[in-house]
């Protein structure tokens, strides 16, 4: 993989659109391929962890067309895949491995999945405790709770699982187990995480229902489904890589950008109430809804930021964005406490760390912690370049390119390739916007 310099930047100017939702766009491809008929996507996402779900479904016998402006997927119904002739490869895609066991526990044929070494090494206990506990037979072949997993057939009934995270990996997975399960199944979290899966799922046909609950915790059901129909669907562009944008252009003087059709569905916004606490200059236009998703074109302006405190209920709308926050903490002014996000620690790497390592090669002050970090701000002086080692972390390698921005010297994103997982055209894309 190749190395990138990132040179400061004297102030970001003009639109982007951003490339569509990564959650959204795998959980198409999932839903339209065990639904009768043909589903057509629009602004679907063709970043490697997207294309790892594309490349398992097309394993399965299912038949998906790649045109210029849209996917078509042409499902076969929920008893219609066909079982794959080799292991189904995930690549480094946490979300495939994951809701895919939740289909494939399902089915009358066995099959196995596996991914990279870093997919590999991530946990997933998290989903074969539930769904062994629905009636699934799902194997570590290594006896580690990690992929390789094998899946044999079994008979699927309905739990009511309660979830120790919020996790809509786990909640998705259980959710479409319980398509193929014998009675109602539910997943009773301790807060509402993303819920991309219930919206799509009823939008199929599936009888879907969510209770939130006065402790804070969530509730999902979902009835046996006799058949999923093909729909339309339009991706919104993916908030988590909107934000790198957004806070390139509250970071950076003398900025302003809009960033275009930014998905703003309440379970992925946490990003955007973070901002606004810590003094950020947005404006959402051209507010839309459709199939269920809310989005907006957001105006982002330079502006002077102060530390804040992130955690408990909010820690699930933002996960994926913490990295990013943490670099516009370290230039904000006073102290932001990031608590709650033990999360943090198995995704494609520990992110506590990883960001605490590189933000400090930066002259950052950061104290790691078991569950986030504090962060020293800098009340706006300057980071300084550094060589950044993203771990082979997308989110890694993109919000350490925007410190870069807002640092003297260059700043150097070793293996910076890897952002091709979420966001291919990234640096391409903020190149576009140097004055």
């Amino acid at each position: 993989m190749s190395d990138r310099c990132i040179r400061p930047s004297a102030g970001l100017k003009g639109e982007i659109n951003i490339p569509g939702d990564k959650s959204i766009s795998h959980r198409s491809i999932m839903l339209g391929a065990i639904a009768q008929g043909t589903t057509e996507i629009t602004h679907f996402l063709k970043g490697a962890d997207c294309l790892s779900t594309i490349g398992c479904f097309r394993s399965m016998g299912i038949e998906i067309e790649e045109k210029p402006d849209y996917i078509l997927v042409h499902g076969r119904g929920l008893k219609g895949l066909a079982k794959p002739d080799k292991r189904l490869d995930v690549g480094n895609s946490g979300t495939t491995a994951r809701l895919l066991s939740g289909i494939l526990a399902g089915q009358s044929f066995s099959s196995s999945l596996s991914g990279d070494a870093s997919l590999n090494a991530r946990p997933m206990a998290r989903v074969m405790a539930p769904l062994t506990s629905m009636g699934a037979d799902i194997t570590s072949l290594d006896h580690n709770n990690c992929a390789p997993l094998l899946i044999n057939p079994g008979t699927l009934h309905g739990i009511h699982y309660q979830s120790p995270v919020a996790s809509a990996q786990v909640k998705s997975a259980v959710l479409l187990a319980g398509l193929y399960a014998d009675s109602e199944t539910a997943v009773t979290e301790p807060a509402l995480s993303r819920n991309h899966t219930e919206l799509m799922l009823q939008n199929f046909g599936a009888y879907v229902s969510s209770t939130m609950h006065r402790d804070g915790s969530a509730t999902a059901q979902i009835e046996p489904c006799g058949e999923l129909y093909g729909q339309q669907i339009f991706i919104p562009g993916d908030i988590s890589s909107a934000a790198y944008f957004i806070a390139a252009g509250l970071l950076v003087p003398h900025s302003e950008i809009l960033v275009k059709n930014v998905g703003t569905n309440f379970t992925r916004a946490g990003f955007l109430k973070v901002c606004k606490d810590m003094g950020a200059s947005l404006t959402l236009l051209n507010k839309s809804f459709e199939g269920g998703e809310s989005r907006a074109d957001i105006l982002v302006r330079s502006s002077s930021l102060k530390g804040t405190v992130i955690e408990g209920e909010l820690i699930p709308t933002l996960i994926d964005e913490l990295p990013v926050i943490a670099v516009m903490a370290a230039l904000a002014e006073g102290t932001t406490i990031i608590r709650d996000a033990a999360e943090l620690k198995v995704k494609e790497s520990n992110r506590i760390d990883t960001v605490t390592e590189n933000l400090r090669a930066m002259g950052a002050s950061v104290t790691p912690t078991e569950d986030g970090m504090v962060i020293e701000g800098s009340a706006g002086e300057p980071l300084t370049g550094a060589r950044i080692n993203s771990r082979l972390d997308h989110r890694i390698a993109m919000s350490f390119a925007v410190a870069g921005l807002a640092a003297t010297g260059e700043t150097v994103i070793r293996d910076s390739a890897c952002v091709d997982v979420s966001y291919p055209e990234f640096f391409a894309s903020l190149e576009m916007l140097y004055q």
